[in-house]
């Protein structure tokens, strides 16, 4: 398997996504702040990831999710032929947090700090595709120097 076909790559791809979601999600519960009746949304982070990288794995392989190889290995072919099946993380409304009068349950505080966290996972996902990505040119200027 090839560092192009990596399917860790497709992963990292699928967390950017997550993330860009995510801040979308943030951003509009923050527009919202002062609708009346208003409640926050959110998805769960970890959960999305796990559903997106099983898609991944098993949307191309021949035979889908049933297939016994499907479930011990990917290949990279099936990656590589549709390396981004469509999906969308689910929001939904969050429980627990503190409602006011208005009916509105957005708070600057929670929404600040996951926007904090969410910036902080792109960041990470950049720098790990950056450095598949300069492994890969290493590889190549060292393969033409030979």
């Amino acid at each position: 398997m090839g560092l192009i076909d990596d399917p860790q790559v497709a992963v990292l791809g699928r967390f950017l996504d997550l993330a860009v979601h995510r801040t979308g999600l943030i951003g509009a519960n923050l527009a919202n702040i002062d609708t009346p009746g208003y409640r926050t949304l959110d998805f769960d982070f970890r959960q999305q990831l796990e559903q997106a990288e099983g898609q991944l794995r098993y949307a191309s392989w021949p035979g889908g999710q049933d297939s016994e190889m499907a479930s011990e290995i990917t290949p990279p072919a099936a990656l590589a032929s549709d390396p981004a099946p469509s999906f969308a993380p689910l929001p939904r409304p969050v429980r627990g947090l503190m409602v006011r009068p208005d009916g509105n349950n957005v708070s600057l505080e929670r929404e600040g700090l996951l926007l904090a966290d969410t910036q902080m996972r792109y960041n990470l996902a950049i720098e790990l595709l950056k450095d598949t990505f300069h492994m890969l040119s290493s590889a190549i200027h060292e393969g033409s120097t030979s």
